[in-house]
């Protein structure tokens, strides 16, 4: 048994700052770590019969490190080493090309949004720039829905067109990329993403081999919890249900007009759901992971193309989809520019105060509730990772909004671990729901009325 704790489990782990991202699992040379579920619903670094030789790489690649070293870069130090060439900064955006709406012609009916991503990888395939795409795919676990693969042709690409809200790792797949004959182009949240640039800052074989980043624009991690609350709402077998999928649209309806669907094994059928039945499960923080109300990247920076959902209007007024696109390389502007040209996309150009817009809850929640988060934190003993946001002070009104999204948070975890059925759920957390959206209502209805009469909200 491993008798040195490896500094990821005491310092990230314990603190439940993990993501399970994995890159942890590859950094580590006496390879003492491993990646499993913990209690809640979540993919979490954990330790196993090697032997750890404390000597700390494990923690440099981790996105939550909250004692960084000198040499750890933060989000803003990653992107000078990776997108210096980008021309544009915006604070809240990162470093850029150009930032667009739209989707592709060919891929847009069978992705989750705007099949952006999917036309990319393709373009990246007939250009001869990767080899491989490692995104989220099928998994081939009993214990799990998806995971990492890696598809080797365009030609396997409709597997990986979806959106996936279900926990998965990269531990396996670095490791497989250092393996591979040519390079990759991989696709992740923000915090993977900054995972990955961390291991690359470290290790030139994935620096070499990673050539192309897709960002993931998140709302944030979740459980998979979710997944299975989700399933049990849509009237399937909880202990056998099969291909869950998240972002079932209506192409004659509205964007936000969608729903989640999955099979029922032991009837062969498909249960289906509408997300609106099920409220909000965004907002109120259900099923999230802790970490993620400690990072600050709304916009995953530090990609090569950056893709969200299109909320706003005119486009969250079609329900077949469209993306938010952040061009951050070079050579992703030069694809989305000759798709335009050729017709395979449609796209405009987007100013940034549009998309900051389409993101704004976000920016809300990240960002001008960080301080007040960070603070309650270490009241209660916790570590935090340095944060670039968190000097924004909020009145009263507004932190208590911020103590209830917390405590509903955590809520939703426990209360799912003990009753493993939507109907308790839902009865146990009516109350804290009811009590959330009421502190939510009267805090907007304060900022209303100050801006009504001049003052600062």
């Amino acid at each position: 048994m491993n008798l040195i704790k490896p500094l990821v489990l005491s310092k990230v782990v314990e603190n439940e700052l993990c993501v399970g991202c994995g890159a942890c699992v590859q950094a580590c040379p006496s390879k003492a770590l491993s990646v499993n579920w913990n209690d809640y619903g979540f993919l979490v670094a954990t330790s196993n019969d090697n032997s750890c030789d404390a000597g700390g790489a494990c923690i440099e690649v981790c996105p939550f490190n909250p004692e960084p070293g000198p040499e750890y870069k933060n989000e803003d130090g990653l992107a000078a080493v990776f997108l210096g060439k980008a021309p544009i900064h915006h604070p809240a955006i990162g470093r850029h090309h150009a930032i667009y709406a739209g989707y592709s012609n060919k891929h847009r009916e069978t992705s989750s949004s705007g099949g952006i991503a999917t036309f990319v990888y393709e373009k990246l395939f007939e250009k001869g720039l990767i080899n491989h795409v490692v995104t989220v795919g099928e998994s081939e676990s009993v214990d799990a829905h998806y995971q990492y693969k890696i598809v080797s042709s365009k030609d396997e690409l409709p597997q990986i067109s979806k959106t996936r809200y279900h926990p998965v790792t990269l531990a396996s797949a670095l490791e497989t990329i250092k393996q591979l004959e040519g390079r990759v182009a991989i696709s992740g949240i923000g915090c993977f993403i900054k995972a990955v640039r961390l291991a690359q800052d470290k290790d030139p074989v994935l620096k070499e081999r990673i050539a192309f980043t897709v960002g993931i624009i998140c709302g944030g991690l979740k459980s998979k919890f979710f997944t299975d609350y989700l399933a049990s709402r849509a009237g399937a077998t909880l202990s056998d249900f099969s291909q869950p999928e998240y972002r079932v649209k209506n192409p004659t309806s509205t964007a936000m007009n969608y729903s989640f669907s999955c099979t029922d094994n032991p009837s062969n059928t498909t249960k289906l759901i509408k997300m609106r039945e099920v409220g909000d499960m965004w907002g109120s923080g259900l099923f999230k992971a802790n970490a993620c109300d400690f990072c600050d990247d709304v916009t995953t920076e530090l990609a090569d193309i950056s893709l969200g959902d299109a909320w706003l209007p005119p486009y969250n007024q079609d329900g077949k989809g469209h993306n938010v696109i952040v061009s951050r390389s070079l050579i992703a502007d030069q694809i989305l520019q000759e798709g335009q040209a050729s017709g395979e996309l449609e796209l405009e150009s987007l100013a940034q105060e549009r998309f900051l817009a389409s993101q704004q809850g976000s920016f809300n929640h990240r960002h001008d509730g960080m301080g007040t988060r960070i603070n309650m934190a270490k009241r209660a003993g916790a570590l935090t990772p340095p944060k670039r946001a968190g000097k924004h002070k909020l009145p009263l009104y507004l932190k208590s909004v911020q103590v209830e999204r917390r405590r509903t948070r955590a809520k939703s975890l426990e209360i799912w671990a003990k009753y493993k059925n939507s109907s308790e759920f839902d009865q146990h957390m009516k109350p804290e729901l009811l009590k959330l959206r009421i502190i939510t209502r009267l805090a907007h209805a304060i900022r209303k009325a100050k801006r009504l009469i001049g003052a600062k909200a």
